[in-house]
């Protein structure tokens, strides 16, 4: 089976379509980790997708607190004017779903699932230390996060850690050959508002038979996205930032 694994899309549609155009026919599930809305213009369309096409769906934080779970006093100004936007003009069927979705630690087909981390689905895994203090949790062989939106991860042996970087940008996948005896923490990016400083859509496809994890970028409608931002009047930051990946 191979599983397309979708996180942080922050109802960014044309990342979304530019990721589904680009992985077309090499994929046999999708899943998503969170965060489906948030940030972006396109919260109705984005959780209407989400809905249809994704066999599995845990909550992120920004789904949390756009539903009405989530305390805002928490979030940054930005996040916070955002998420009011977004319960204000996102439809009452999909609010109501983005409110039921599961937290995580949840399991599929092999594999764990979280935003965050397997310890609080709000924790950021960011540093070797954050991984360290993580990977004794890890109920999976493989385990796949967001939350950061930093493409990568950890491999994690008996008392080490080693980082994954980022796809080049100057090429479009990476490879990871998984081995036995390894824990995995992997992140496929954000596809709709990478913060590792390559603009380009992230998204990441396991393919569990061959053993084998595809990180891939793709470019996307930049300037479309930042149109309908400056549009509704969210704050222009979340337009400007789309050109940098940060």
């Amino acid at each position: 089976m191979r599983f397309l694994i979708l996180s942080d899309i922050h109802a960014n549609w044309e990342a979304l379509q530019a990721v589904m155009a680009h992985v077309q026919g090499k994929y046999d599930q999708i899943v998503c980790l969170g965060d489906v809305v948030g940030y972006g213009a396109d919260p109705d369309v984005v959780t209407e997708w989400v809905r249809e096409n994704a066999a599995n769906t845990i909550r992120g934080n920004h789904d949390k607190a756009c539903a009405g779970l989530e305390d805002l006093e928490w979030f940054n100004p930005i996040a916070r004017i955002s998420a009011v936007w977004t319960q204000q003009t996102t439809k009452a069927e999909n609010i109501s779903w983005l409110a039921k979705l599961p937290g995580g630690p949840a399991q599929c087909d092999g594999f764990q699932m979280v935003h965050g981390s397997p310890l609080d689905e709000d924790e950021y895994v960011i540093t070797d230390q954050d991984a360290r203090q993580t990977a004794p949790y890890l109920e999976s062989p493989i385990t796949f996060f967001g939350h950061t939106h930093l493409q990568g991860g950890f491999l994690c042996t008996r008392g080490s850690v080693r980082r994954l970087g980022q796809v080049d940008q100057d090429v479009g996948e990476a490879f990871l050959e998984l081995q036995p005896d390894i824990f995995y923490l992997l992140n496929p990016g954000s596809v709709g508002q990478p913060r590792d400083n390559d603009p380009r859509a992230a998204y990441a496809v396991y393919d569990d038979a061959a053993k084998i994890v595809v990180y891939a970028r793709v470019p996307y409608d930049i300037e479309g996205a930042q149109k309908k931002i400056r549009d509704a009047g969210l704050p222009e930051i979340l337009a400007r930032r789309l050109d940098f990946g940060n």
